[in-house]
């Protein structure tokens, strides 16, 4: 089995990113991040083990249309 991507997705115009985790062949909506903290307490939800130190890997973690680590609203 493989390793499951993690989808970070770009700034919703009213705030937070929309996260989700890509694993046999499937996509699942895990919610919407406000923070580091908010995206750690999800990808824990989800059965990761040690979150925390996921989030600046790219083997597991994708961010998209917008910079790691920013949560703000989309430009």
């Amino acid at each position: 089995m493989q390793r499951p991507l993690i989808v970070v997705h770009r700034p919703a115009a009213s705030g937070g990113r929309r996260v989700s985790v890509h694993r046999d062949g499937r996509a699942e909506i895990l919610g919407l991040a406000h923070s580091d903290q908010d995206l750690i307490a999800l990808l824990a939800a989800a059965g990761l083990s040690s979150p925390a130190e996921l989030l600046d890997d790219p083997g597991w973690v994708e961010w998209r249309g917008g910079r790691p680590h920013e949560w703000g609203s989309a430009p």
